[in-house]
């Protein structure tokens, strides 16, 4: 199995293009996207173009806007549905409004959607020109595993970012990493950084959902597998244990 990743221009969400490792008697595999941010559509139709893949299923690690933006459009274009955790489904319908901004746009409540405005601002589009996808299929429970076409991945339930935050575990030599024999790749969304964790204070953020997360599913997790986030470089999970200063020791 192998993993692209494209880079949004708003906020530098890392959209994830996870492709089975089988192929079809064309020579088409199958692939999911994972986390498409503003910016990121047309990336993906390339990559799927130039790697003659067969996209099945749009999926988020949670329900923020910057990782949400262009699913629409990849849902529209190939057909697919978008899948995430039944508890953060609610944030497609009203990604603004549920990050502080209310129905007028014209009252951020905090200054992460100041600056969520002013970066697609920068971009060329602002809050109005989002479109929520039509077809969405919620998933829900601790562990789920996921199936999309060729691509099996297991969804794992991890919140305190959002009520819906979801790591995707997919194992195999799915990325290289020169400091460890990798056994797999880890999608931790806004859960877990190369050397932080996510924020705790925008709405429907628990801080006690989020210890727990820390204290009891990351530590869990394949130590060697490659952690690959939804903002910044990747590391491993054994890295981030012995070295994250927000993990349990």
């Amino acid at each position: 199995m192998d993993v692209h990743v494209v880079v949004a221009p708003v906020f530098g969400t890392n959209c994830c293009v996870v492709v089975a490792a089988q192929a079809h008697d064309d020579g088409r595999r199958d692939c999911v996207v994972v986390d498409p941010g503003a910016g990121t559509a047309g990336q993906v139709d390339r990559l799927v173009s130039d790697q003659g893949l067969v996209p099945r299923a749009v999926l988020v690690t949670h329900g923020h806007v910057d990782h949400t933006w262009d699913a629409a459009e990849l849902c529209d274009r190939y057909d697919v549905p978008l899948r995430l955790h039944a508890a953060d489904a609610y944030r497609v319908a009203d990604p603004f409004g549920t990050i502080g901004l209310g129905a007028a746009l014209d009252a951020p409540a905090a200054s992460v959607s100041e600056a969520l405005v002013e970066a697609l601002d920068a971009y060329g589009v602002t809050p109005r020109d989002f479109r929520a996808p039509g077809r969405v299929e919620p998933f829900d429970g601790a562990v789920t595993d996921l199936t999309a076409g060729d691509v099996r991945l297991r969804a794992l339930h991890a919140p305190g970012h959002t009520e819906g935050s979801t790591l995707y575990l997919l194992d195999g030599p799915a990325a290289a990493d020169a400091d460890a024999e990798v056994t797999g790749v880890v999608l931790t969304g806004d859960v877990l950084f190369a050397g932080g964790v996510g924020r705790t204070d925008l709405p429907g953020a628990d801080v006690e959902a989020m210890l727990a997360t820390l204290r009891d599913v990351v530590p869990a997790l394949p130590p060697r597998h490659v952690v690959l986030p939804g903002h910044g470089p990747t590391s491993t999970v054994a890295r981030e244990l012995a070295t994250n200063p927000f993990l349990p020791r």
